[in-house]
């Protein structure tokens, strides 16, 4: 039985989810050979994916392949609650409600668990986490699972050395058809719409400080600097840095940033990237989020032991001010700021990185006889399939090797 904040809310989530299906392709065309074929007949799958229209139409896919799904979201204030509750209404059963504390969030996930899941697809490893847990007496039927974030990869990673995998895991976040496009452009795009929208405030003009200058971060400072911005980035691996200064950008260590900036951006997928010795110098009303995965790069939970005063100043935007009189204003509880503040990455993205996602699943149930306990790269045929599609999809075409180039390019002779 689903868990839902409100179903009277189905028919505006239905119409979000009809709204995005018309700009996911190749998620499109993978649904219509999965109804046929069946892949995943008798199966059930768990999703805890960010729960709002594109994740939906992920879990309408799947469910047309023959499984059955349970979805629930991946972050307590990313979920929309008219998404779920129309999810559910079209046979999906769905665990999701915007805005529960950090254990009824757990509880939720806990739910979708119960489903014995043959297959998982995860975005930051708290399914994994549970399976390895609190949840173990729901892991006896795991075939594997799919990650969708670097921050999971990276847990997946320490899980594997130590030999804590519960089941094999998919680097979906590592595709290109995914980190290319989704975690740069993406990224890139929803971080500035989600502050925008929350904010109304002028982007062109200001100080944007992005913290880290992997694919996320890189792509929020493109952006950032095509509104308008003039945009300082801070890294702690020195190629990185290096990249960004020869894309224009001014580096240097966040102390040294933080009295300058206007505007403070984290996309590390660390902890404490912000802190104390940092909002110590920031200039009055300065603008504080996260577009990493974790709610712990801005130390939030200082700011509230300290602050002098608390306030809403604006929805989703909580204003602390400092003993010298200072007003600092964190956006979206220092959460992912494009999902919890906005609506997630674009149709046309994840797309893309639902079609890995999709494809993935897929792959580990026809391997599941083969399959070791490890964290497994995307085979290339399916990062190949998906780009073609896409190129299709956008009416575009693009040259091919003939068979005396391949030779060329495979072989050391002249």
């Amino acid at each position: 039985m689903s868990i839902v904040k409100d179903m009277s809310l189905a028919p505006s989530g239905r119409q979000k989810i009809e709204w995005v299906r018309d700009f996911m392709p190749a998620l499109s065309g993978i649904e219509a050979r999965f109804e046929k074929e069946q892949p995943f007949a008798g199966l059930r799958i768990a999703v805890s994916v960010h729960l709002e229209a594109k994740t939906a139409n992920l879990g309408l896919v799947l469910k047309k392949g023959g499984a059955e799904v349970y979805l629930t979201g991946c972050n307590p204030l990313s979920t929309q609650d008219d998404v779920a509750a129309a999810v559910a209404e079209m046979g999906v059963e769905t665990f999701g409600i915007h805005g529960v504390t950090p254990e009824q969030y757990e509880d939720l996930l806990v739910e979708t668990l119960k489903c014995h899941p043959h297959i998982v697809i995860d975005d930051g490893g708290d399914l994994i986490q549970l399976l390895d847990g609190r949840c173990r007496e729901y892991a006896d039927c795991l075939i594997g699972g799919c990650e969708e974030t670097t921050t999971g990869i990276h847990r997946l990673k320490a899980r594997e050395r130590e030999g804590r995998l519960p089941c094999p895991m998919m680097a979906v976040n590592d595709a290109k058809a995914k980190h290319y496009y989704d975690n740069k452009y993406g990224t890139g795009q929803s971080v500035m719409d989600g502050i925008m929208h929350t904010t109304n405030l002028i982007v062109a003009g200001k100080t944007v400080v992005v913290a880290g200058y992997g694919w996320c971060g890189s792509g929020i400072a493109l952006r950032a600097k095509g509104m308008g911005a003039d945009v300082i980035v801070t890294e702690v691996d020195p190629f990185k840095a290096l990249d960004a200064t020869m894309n224009g950008f001014r580096v240097m260590p966040m102390a040294e940033a933080a009295p300058l900036g206007d505007l403070f951006i984290t996309a590390t997928g660390c902890k404490d990237v912000i802190t104390a010795e940092h909002f110590a110098v920031m200039k009055t009303n300065a603008l504080l989020c996260n577009a990493g995965h974790f709610d712990c790069e801005v130390d939030v939970a200082w700011l509230e032991a300290n602050c002098t005063r608390r306030a809403e100043r604006r929805a989703n935007i909580v204003g602390y001010t400092m003993a010298d009189g200072r007003n600092l204003n964190v956006i979206a509880d220092g959460r992912l700021v494009n999902l919890a503040a906005g609506n997630g990455h674009p149709a046309e993205i994840m797309d893309m990185s639902f079609a890995v996602q999709a494809l993935a699943a897929e792959w580990l149930v026809k391997h599941k006889e083969k399959l070791e306990l490890k964290l497994y790269d995307i085979p290339e045929e399916i990062d190949y399939q998906i780009g073609v599609t896409k190129l299709a999809a956008l009416g575009l075409a693009i040259d091919e090797l003939t068979e005396e180039q391949k030779a060329y390019l495979s072989g050391w002779q002249v």
